[in-house]
């Protein structure tokens, strides 16, 4: 069913879309090289609109807590500056996704980490 996994689904089709996937591979090793290059960008480069503008591994790792709230500093001395700007509406930096699982963690497997 296409429906499994909507986060591995949503990820293939960026995969597929993205304007330098080939149409075909030559080797193996050229999928793999491209797979990598494709995830590592996708993972750590790329921001999300979906997770708040931060990338995965942000939010994976704990650190879009700390972006946001510079985000966040960045946004009120830029009010400050020119109100106007804004509508006279204090700007926020987008919220952090929640939790999201597709198979949530036992007691005993979180034990097992």
């Amino acid at each position: 069913m296409s429906h499994d996994n909507p986060y591995s689904e949503a990820q293939f089709k960026t995969l597929k879309h993205c304007p330098a996937f080939p149409e075909r591979f030559g080797l193996l090793a050229a999928a793999r090289g491209f797979a990598e290059a494709f995830f590592a960008h996708y993972n750590h480069e790329h921001r999300h609109s979906g997770i708040g503008y931060h990338t995965p591994a942000s939010v994976h790792d704990g650190t879009a807590a700390g972006v946001r709230a510079q985000r966040g500093a960045v946004l009120d001395a830029a009010y400050a500056t020119n109100p106007a700007r804004f509508g006279h509406r204090r700007p926020t930096p987008p919220k952090l996704p929640s939790v999201a699982w597709i198979n949530p963690p036992t007691p005993e497997s979180a034990q097992n980490m």
